[in-house]
């Protein structure tokens, strides 16, 4: 292989090259999940070698478009993709454990970012606001977890915001969803099968949790295009289970977990090798995305939520101190959400 004389970041691919990618990613799609698929896509790929119709690719980032393209198409699932890289790929072994200096150096990154908790705010009304950007490890966020909880124990309504969240570790999800639900009787959450081990591995909620649990108390969660994976399972546990309400936006919708696999110097692909099942509906969100219970733009999820707890709490009877907060911060909510639904039509260009 040589670089490409039009492009540096790319490779002139070769006929022998090309064949050799090709075959490896035939041969490694038994590990895909749905092995139905995966029997479709090798076919097709093998009857297209066998006329010629690769010829005309000559790059390697045109390779990869080109083969993303067609496994898209022929399975439907936007997370299947053949990646290209300049630079030589290392040999990493999957099932190897990381070594202490890695973990230690991943656990820095994600103190240094609070582990994800950008906001932990007490907003108008007693409401509680947590805005959580990923699914940290437990291990690495559970004490954060644990004191963002703690410090919205005495809000009368709860907010997660996970507009911008890309999901993170399942058992993460499991732990935070513990805090919402009593001790007893543990609460059956989501299954993740891997079709390479033909094991299933269950989450449940925990009997233990280190900060306060919210319960009995509205939930909402905030939802946008950018939500994937496992916030998008922490949403979808929820609304499935009617303990919260789910507003904003449709979600990705990736639920089925993968790795990628180096096929090439230069080529790897990621296929999901697992498959969420949700034990009450049978099903997951992959492809369809997590439908909120209330669609509004994103830009107006906040407000919108903020508003729906403010009137909850005040139907539900507050009365005293706790009413007079509700009837003033009713107002301002209300003025706060018109001016966004204003800024989003002067945006896009519309009438005022």
């Amino acid at each position: 292989m040589a670089v490409s004389a039009s492009d540096p970041g790319d490779i002139s691919l070769a006929a022998a090259d090309r064949e050799v990618v090709l075959e490896a990613l035939v041969a490694q799609l038994d590990a895909y999940v749905f092995p139905e698929v995966a029997e479709k896509i090798q076919d097709d790929i093998e009857q297209r070698l066998d006329a010629g119709g690769y010829g005309d690719i000559t790059s390697g980032q045109q390779l990869a478009d080109t083969l993303t393209a067609q496994l898209q198409k022929l399975s439907g699932d936007r997370n299947l993709r053949l990646h290209f890289s300049p630079m030589p790929l290392p040999h990493l072994d999957p099932d190897a454990a990381p070594a202490a200096e890695d973990l230690e150096r991943q656990y820095q990154a994600s103190r240094r970012r609070n582990f994800d908790l950008n906001k932990v705010e007490r907003l108008a009304g007693n409401v509680g606001y947590i805005q959580l950007f990923s699914f940290e490890p437990p291990e690495f966020a559970g004490d954060a977890l644990a004191a963002s909880m703690t410090l919205v124990a005495h809000t009368d309504a709860l907010i997660f915001d996970l507009r911008h969240n890309q999901g993170g570790s399942p058992a993460t999800v499991a732990l935070l969803c513990s805090y919402l639900f009593p001790a007893h009787p543990p609460i059956h959450l989501n299954d993740l099968y891997w079709s390479e081990t033909d094991e299933t591995h269950q989450w449940w909620t925990v009997p233990y949790v280190p900060g306060t649990r919210y319960l009995d108390k509205p939930v909402f969660v905030l939802t946008s295009p950018e939500t994937f994976s496992a916030a998008e399972e922490f949403a979808y546990n929820l609304q499935v289970l009617k303990r919260g309400a789910v507003v904003g936006e449709t979600t990705r919708g990736g639920a089925n977990p993968g790795r990628g696999f180096r096929l090439h110097d230069h080529f790897w692909v990621f296929m999901p090798t697992g498959q969420a099942i949700n034990p009450v509906t049978g099903k997951n969100w992959d492809g369809t995305g997590v439908v909120p219970n209330v669609k509004v733009p994103t830009e107006t999820a906040l407000d919108t939520a903020h508003l729906m707890a403010l009137n909850h709490l005040l139907e539900a009877g507050a009365e005293g101190i706790a009413r007079r907060e509700l009837e003033e911060a009713l107002p301002r909510v209300e003025r706060s959400l018109q001016r966004a639904r204003q800024d989003l039509i002067a945006n896009l260009g519309g009438p005022k």
